[in-house]
């Protein structure tokens, strides 16, 4: 790759000419932001046939290097507007593209004497496993695996199980986790150290970790487990304590923004096809069938969407993240009425955070929260249900066949370690 450098020596920085169309930034400082240096915005054209003249502060030790673009093979593409822009479902919906200022940190690079964390002698290590909250698939895998890890790479033996919850640690026994005692937890459903939810005493819980000389947390769970991470680690901080504390996200919902997926969330999507397809069936054998399917998802639509690509008889997914109205143009009635004309029935999955607002003015609901500080949510389904119903048959005049089911890991029972559904056609309930 041709790069041609010509330095401007100065006593605060150092001018760099590239002789490039694109840029990816392949060694930055952690101190370093883009936002504070902003490079410069040019068109695709400009940038191909001009030197880029970027400014390297010495201190902050980045460089920039030339990548392809399509635009250096085919120096006449036009470039048109991003669809997304006038979509439908993307309409009242504020979203961020990458913009030519971006760059991409290819390498991070970590000095030798920058600042490190808190380490740990193996044979100095007690550690110990508590999970919280709501049950999940693969919460016992992950146990499995936190005490085999210690044990096999790291040679840690001394593992405890905290049972029931963050209560646990001051009114439950405990149990000394081994391989051989973990050997084939995985293959049993809910949690092999059993769970509770919200109520736990911060102060009393520290107080557990530091007379038994803990100085390493596993906590397994979801939000309102992770805002009592939060507040244990704030209290060992203040305390001055050598305690590590990790947080392992237990969520089917998929919505933790650094991790690419969370455990539990393949298995959802996976049983969640097991709603659609009996709601297809259901709607493909009536006349103006209208499904309508709510799936699990409090404030994010991961497991509705993937369960919607994945199935591709789905008409219509309602997400929380994506607002929608129901009357007037460009409506959810509009569109079931269009798809009914077509295909004679429609499919709607629905998460069930999707909705909230519609449902609270409806019924003036108030904001009620569970024990472990996560808002209640209001039944979505039935109340969509009877609109999409009152509307087709009190205002069009038109007969509709509505099929209701309900699939969801929260509440249902569970079969091994995979969590049983329960289905809602008419007044029937199949379980």
């Amino acid at each position: 790759m041709d790069l041609s450098l010509a330095a401007a020596a100065s006593s605060s920085f150092n001018l760099l000419f590239l002789n490039a169309h694109k840029f990816s930034l392949f060694q930055c400082n952690p101190n370093f932001s883009l936002k504070s240096k902003p490079l410069p915005a040019k068109s695709l054209f400009w940038r191909q046939n001009h030197q880029v003249r970027v400014r390297a502060l010495n201190d902050d030790g980045f460089v920039l290097e030339d990548v392809p673009h399509l635009t250096d093979f085919l120096p006449h593409l036009p470039s048109y507007p991003n669809p997304l822009h006038h979509s439908q479902a993307y309409a009242i919906v504020k979203q961020t593209f990458v913009g030519p200022e971006d760059a991409v940190a290819e390498n991070i690079v970590v000095r030798k004497d920058s600042p490190r964390g808190v380490y740990f002698m193996p044979d100095e290590v007690r550690a110990c496993i508590v999970t919280c909250g709501g049950l999940c698939p693969g919460i016992n895998t992950v146990i499995r695996e936190i005490v085999c890890g210690l044990n096999y790479m790291y040679g840690v033996d001394d593992v405890l199980g905290i049972m029931g919850g963050y209560r646990g640690f001051y009114s439950k026994n405990t149990i000394n986790l081994t391989p051989k005692v973990v050997n084939d937890i995985h293959k049993r459903g809910g949690t092999f150290l059993c769970t509770s939810r919200g109520g736990q005493d911060t102060n009393k819980i520290v107080d557990n970790i530091q007379d038994r000389r803990i100085n390493q947390v596993y906590i397994i769970g979801g939000d309102g487990t992770h805002r009592g991470a939060a507040l244990i680690y704030k209290e060992v901080e203040k305390r001055g304590l050598q305690v590590a504390v990790a947080g392992i996200p237990k969520t089917i919902d998929n919505d933790i923004a650094v991790i690419d997926k969370s455990f539990g969330f393949d298995t959802a999507v996976e049983e969640a096809q097991r709603a659609i397809n009996a709601a297809h069936v259901e709607v493909e054998s009536v006349e103006n069938g209208v499904g309508i399917v709510k799936l699990m998802g409090r404030y994010s639509g991961f497991i509705a969407m993937f369960a919607t690509l994945a199935s591709r008889d789905v008409d219509c997914c309602l997400i929380p993240e994506s607002p929608f109205y129901l009357e007037g143009p460009g409506g959810l009635f509009e569109f079931i009425e269009q798809r009914i004309k077509e295909n004679g029935h429609m499919i709607i999955v629905i998460a069930e955070g999707a909705g909230q607002d519609y449902i609270a003015q409806a019924m003036q609901a108030a904001d009620e929260r569970d024990a472990s500080g996560n808002r209640l949510l209001l039944d979505v389904g039935p109340w969509l249900s009877q609109k999409v119903k009152d509307h087709f048959t009190k205002v069009k005049k038109m007969e509709i066949n509505m099929k209701y089911i309900v699939f969801g890991f929260r509440r249902k029972k569970r079969i091994n370690n995979v969590l049983g559904i329960c289905l809602f056609s008419g007044n029937e309930r199949l379980c």
